[in-house]
């Protein structure tokens, strides 16, 4: 691709047309003679200090906030606002080829974002999925490293969705994705907020950071769909741009949720947007759940589907993969595996279980390494006021000592009368807990969720899978003929 053509309505160019092979921003990729290199000052590394180097390897174009005296330079305000429209110029601006939707908020994206796909699968339509669990392109599967891709990545996504005939793409959008502005090239028909709590301070500093990061989706959005039961949400109502929608629990919105019924195996409930009453049926269990479901009508109304239709799909679909997931053990007691790694997604997960719960709670629980270590004392809390009984344990360490990270955790039991066992390894911390489960007990595993890896020092990725492990720990229970 030519120079002229790639830049065209992104960036006032003065040196020469020149043929384009390659763009990036990453000094590791593996560079083409003809690549643009694309200068962006991060927190620990700045892409200008290596633009030489960059050139050095093939780059023959570098775009740069600042003059720093190459032949091929184009000077720019903000390279990492332009970056994602320029990878997005690459592929040939395949994000306006689909109609995109995003989902943001602290907790319930996956499941959301998850339903939408496949209730619009079930109408007929082709989607793509990017997410924390996995991408998807129609039915095949993508692995993911982070939640909202890397500029270069999400677009090429993109591509791919377009090339395989997909009408929709349903994506989490993370607040750093937005925040480092990923999703610059986007222009969402749907923009939904769950709700905000907290979680990434280690990266935003304040929830106020983390709310003003989350806003900018709306910038980008035609419609917002907004929980008006969340109180950041009530904010994002009052002040962002676009047309509002809003959907509640038992209070006044659009789209409302009314004589709600809990049970194990999911919610019912009256949902109505002000036309008319629905009968709802949603197969996955907690009063966050109706929430959730709530916000997949929504969308799918604000899209111009059937209400009726949606209401249908939902009852039927299945539910998400780490998401009150019930692991099979075939025996008097159950395990549930679950990604609450928030204190405010652990005491609604928790709530949703004890509510029909017949034996006792117990909630086998970490926190990751390397990240807001604020929140772990906070994590004990909101599972000891949850739980009957708490095994404290590892999740990803990264490269923080795991004994350390439990010492942060137990603070938050001092006072607390819910017992507890401390046991550092997870594999083992899960052996115990089904050798000693006794009739009718709930056992959840939270906090790795969808997940088949743990994260130790250094970066080392480990398979870790915790139905396996479950099922190691079953088989030497049958072993020993208990």
């Amino acid at each position: 691709m030519k120079l002229y053509e790639l830049m065209k309505g992104i960036a006032e160019v003065s040196i020469p047309d020149c043929e384009i092979n390659g763009v990036t921003s990453d000094t590791r990729s593996e560079i083409k003679q003809g690549t643009m290199f694309v200068c962006i000052k991060g927190n620990t590394f700045d892409g200008h200090d290596a633009a030489e180097d960059m050139i050095a390897k093939g780059c023959t174009v570098v775009v740069c906030e600042r003059d720093l005296g190459l032949d091929n330079q184009i000077i720019v305000e903000d390279t990492r606002t332009l970056y994602p429209m320029i990878c997005a110029a690459w592929f040939d601006n395949p994000q306006n080829k689909i109609k995109l939707i995003g989902v943001t908020g602290t907790n319930g994206k996956t499941t959301i974002t998850t339903m939408i796909k496949k209730v619009l699968t079930s109408m007929g339509c082709k989607v793509g999925l990017i997410g924390t669990c996995q991408n998807e392109i129609g039915g095949s599967i993508y692995p993911t490293t982070r939640t909202t891709p890397e500029p270069y990545d999400l677009y090429e996504l993109f591509s791919k969705m377009v090339e395989a005939g997909c009408d929709y793409a349903v994506m989490e959008v993370s607040s750093q994705g937005l925040e480092q502005k990923r999703v610059a090239a986007c222009r969402y028909k749907v923009g939904i907020f769950t709700n905000l709590t907290q979680d990434h301070l280690d990266v935003h500093g304040t929830m106020e950071n983390y709310y003003l990061a989350k806003k900018e989706l709306f910038r980008l959005s035609d419609t917002a769909i907004i929980n008006n039961d969340d109180e950041y949400g009530r904010r994002y109502i009052k002040e962002v741009d676009c047309p509002v929608k809003t959907y509640s629990v038992g209070g006044e919105a659009d789209f409302m949720a009314d004589d709600v019924l809990l049970c194990a195996s999911g919610v019912k409930y009256v949902f109505s947007d002000g036309k008319k009453k629905h009968n709802v049926t949603f197969p996955m269990p907690g009063l966050f759940n109706v929430s959730n479901s709530l916000a997949v009508i929504a969308c799918m109304e604000t899209l111009g589907y059937d209400v009726d239709r949606t209401i249908r799909a939902i009852a039927g679909v299945g539910g998400v993969r780490g998401r009150a997931e019930i692991v099979p053990t075939k025996r008097d007691f159950t395990v549930i595996c679950d990604y609450a790694h928030t204190p405010d997604a652990l005491i609604n997960v928790l709530k949703a279980i004890k509510e029909c719960s017949v034996g006792k709670v117990k909630c086998l629980f970490g926190c990751g390494g390397n990240r807001d270590a604020t929140k772990r004392p906070l994590m004990a809390a909101a599972a000891a006021d949850n739980s009957d009984f708490l095994i404290v344990t590892s999740d990803n360490p990264r490269n923080e000592d795991p004994e350390e990270i439990i010492k942060d955790i137990l603070v938050g039991l001092e006072g607390k009368t819910t017992p507890y066992i401390k046991i550092c390894d997870r594999r083992e911390a899960i052996h115990w807990a089904i050798k000693n489960a006794e009739k009718d007990d709930i056992i959840v595993l939270a906090g790795k969720g969808h997940e088949d890896y743990q994260i130790l020092a250094g970066g080392v990725k480990i398979h870790f899978d915790e139905r396996e492990v479950v099922a190691e720990a079953l088989e030497e229970l049958a072993k020993e003929g208990r």
